[in-house]
């Protein structure tokens, strides 16, 4: 088996390459242990040369508030007034611990994205 670290961009384009031809190999056979190396590396690589980055906590209550097809309202229970809703939505006012964990909760936004406010 001649896998190699990846270096560069080019390698990179190389293995993900490779790992799309590879990806029907049977579990167990030298092509799947192939396919699983480089896509250990292929994510190695990417988490070091291209990271993602948690989506900003207001970002991702108004993704959620989109994916469910609510309005502002529909927060006031997790947030507070209709003043305080507008505030956290605009940036003024920062989320505050017991309404990270009702979004959690109510809303299912995952915590940790929430506590990058």
């Amino acid at each position: 088996m001649d896998v190699k670290p990846i270096h560069s961009e080019k390698q990179h384009r190389a293995a993900l390459k490779e790992i799309e031809r590879l990806w029907a190999a049977k579990a167990g056979t030298p092509d799947h242990d192939r396919l699983e190396v480089l896509a250990t590396l292929v994510e190695d690589w990417e988490e070091k040369h291209h990271p993602i980055y948690p989506p900003d906590p207001v970002a991702a209550i108004r993704f959620r508030m989109e994916q469910l097809g609510l309005d502002r309202k529909a927060l006031e229970p997790s947030i507070g007034s209709r003043a305080r809703v507008s505030e956290v939505l605009s940036g003024r006012r920062r989320l505050t611990l017991d309404m990270i964990r009702r979004l959690h909760r109510e809303l299912g936004i995952p915590a940790d994205v929430l506590l990058a406010s």
